[in-house]
């Protein structure tokens, strides 16, 4: 593209970014910075919202155009610019005559793109021809005594749009709002269809209908139901594919979409949480009725920011744990993204941001567009989905996800436990090692290439800790480590699996917390069975087998286990 058309790749990015409108290229860029209340103060929001909103000062779009046809032309026509007049002339244009030759730039450039690498030439001959008119368009109102402005030719910073994430339902507004155009009815149909879709097309009464209505009209219908059976298939296939690409197992070269959103996530693990929930839900949406991929290419980021200090004698007290294993697989997200998360909490001790930009303030924004636009490979954290059998309750069931962690503990046995820290020196007696018992019973399987199935019960045990163990990280398939705490270190033990059942005994209960969640936590949980997350956008089957549906021939291909993609610098396929 760049030895076709010289300065094309700026000119696109800075239109994207800076959402310049053209008639020719109607890419948009979006960045939603999310933060986590659970993790930010009040002081801590205010002021990376103020370094943030920096970002809408240094931004103009008269000067944006400008510096485009610049950075254009003198790229384009190399030592042939006339630089020191044409930086004059664009000083003196008036407004409209600037955006006249801007949208020149832009057709020329597409016309080139369009005709490949055989129109350098025509490329170049038009730049030229643009040139010459804006030197002739300005002559009179130049002083060739004077210098003209300098433009910078760096690309300028993308709007930041920093939000407080408070609802689940947050991010599936901001990209249905960004993507799909306001004041649409079709729009609203679609979004209250969802709302109450169950999945299944039954929003008339057939039976009803077939009676009274006449042969054409049935027939009419009948073709209008084949047609929305088909566009449903169809949508679901573009999921099928998005998850091909996201895997890095799709032969098909990536489309390119009208808009982009860039979700930036601040938070620990929790967070990551949160943002698995939501990222499942739109899938779930998309699988219903595909309103967002089609136009919408969806990039997720994450900056590590913790309001405790992690503690290396414990891991489970770490809230980062995710972090630390995206910081293992791209040393270079340690090295800028990693360094930034740790800066972040620190930046209310600082002096306060002034109205004119600083380095510090500057430096946030450089090190968040860097990672904007150079983190493009995405790391799959898988997610798991687990079902929890409650006990006094009216669900029988609830079934929840998690990405990072999940703690199980016995509320019966806690003040033990309590106890034993107080008092580490004084050993168990044995009526506190008969109370325990056998107090779970655990089915699960082998993390090995036999995958065999295991049945067991677990002694003595107050606490049950199961962790995400990436494939990047275990150098293999993504698994499970479960630990069992006894009071008794010599019953302590570790299992590796992938899915887990795990169900108490003698009518004792567990408290479930999920992603280290204070807002996720269940209690009275008699069992509780964990295995890989399916994804929502992958369960399409063909119904033209008789007696039984088939899976389509292209499933095969596909891992239908659902992965949040945080993009990083290298990117793993987990």
């Amino acid at each position: 593209m760049e030895m076709t058309a010289p300065g094309s790749l700026y000119l696109k990015r800075v239109i994207a970014e800076q959402n310049i409108k053209s008639e020719h290229f109607a890419a948009s860029e979006k960045v939603f910075v999310l933060a986590d209340p659970a993790v930010f103060s009040v002081s801590l929001e205010a002021t990376v919202r103020a370094y943030l909103e920096v970002s809408h000062r240094l931004t103009n779009t008269r000067t944006m155009e400008k510096s485009v046809l610049f950075r254009v032309l003198e790229t384009g026509l190399g030592t042939t610019c006339q630089s020191f007049r044409l930086a004059q002339a664009l000083e003196v244009l008036e407004d409209h005559d600037v955006r006249q030759y801007f949208q020149d730039v832009v057709e020329t450039v597409k016309q080139s793109l369009q005709h490949g690498p055989g129109s350098r030439a025509d490329y170049l001959k038009g730049l030229k021809q643009i040139h010459k008119n804006i030197l002739a368009a300005s002559e009179k109102d130049v002083l060739h005594d004077e210098q003209g402005a300098v433009y910078s030719t760096t690309v300028p910073l993308p709007e930041m749009n920093f939000l407080m994430w408070t609802d689940e339902e947050m991010l599936w507004n901001l990209l249905t709002d960004f993507a799909l155009p306001s004041g649409s009815n079709s729009i609203k149909d679609d979004k209250e269809r969802i709302s109450r879709d169950s999945g299944i097309v039954k929003d008339l009464k057939d039976s009803d209908e077939a009676e009274q209505l006449p042969y054409t009209a049935q027939k009419t219908l009948r073709e209008r139901r084949n047609a929305l059976k088909n566009s449903k298939s169809a949508e679901k296939l573009i999921l099928m594919e998005e998850k091909m690409k996201e895997t890095g197992n799709s032969p098909l070269l990536k489309e390119e979409r009208s808009h982009t959103a860039r979700v930036v996530v601040l938070g620990d693990d929790s967070t990551l949480g949160k943002l698995t929930k939501a990222y499942y839900i739109i899938r779930k949406k998309e699988a219903k009725r595909n309103m967002l991929t089609k136009k919408l290419d969806l990039q997720l980021y994450y900056i590590p920011v913790s309001d405790a200090e992690a503690s290396p004698s414990s891991p489970d007290e770490s809230r980062l744990s995710l972090a630390s294993c995206l910081e293992r697989v791209d040393p270079w997200y340690s090295v800028n993204v990693g360094s930034l998360g740790a800066a972040i909490p620190t930046l209310p001790e600082l002096p306060s941001v002034s109205r004119k930009p600083t380095e510090l303030s500057l430096y946030l924004l450089d090190t968040l567009c860097y990672y904007l636009r150079c983190g493009t490979q995405p790391v799959n954290l898988p997610v798991y989905s687990v079902k929890m059998t409650l006990s006094n309750s009216d669900l029988a069931s609830v079934e929840e996800l998690f990405v990072s962690h999940l703690e199980a503990d016995i509320p019966d046995f806690r003040h033990l436990k309590d106890q034993q820290q107080r008092e580490p020196s004084v050993r168990q007696k044995k009526s506190s090692v008969e109370l325990f018992g056998v107090v779970l019973s655990v089915n699960y399987t082998k993390a090995t290439l036999s995958k065999r199935d295991v049945k067991g019960e677990a002694s003595m045990t107050w606490r049950v800790v199961i962790t995400s163990e990436p494939a990047a990280s275990a150098s293999g398939e993504s698994y499970l480590t479960a630990r069992f705490d006894s009071l008794n270190p010599a019953y302590n033990t570790k299992i590796e699996t992938r899915n887990i059942s795990i169900r108490t005994m003698e009518q004792r209960t567990l408290c479930v917390c999920l992603d280290k969640d204070p807002r996720r936590i269940y209690t009275n949980v008699q069992k509780i069975e964990i295995s890989p997350c399916l994804d929502p956008g992958c369960t399409i089957r063909c119904r033209y087998s008789i007696g039984s549906e088939q899976e389509l021939p292209l499933s095969k291909y596909l891992d239908k286990v659902m992965s949040l993609p945080i993009n990083s610098f290298s990117g793993v396929s987990m």
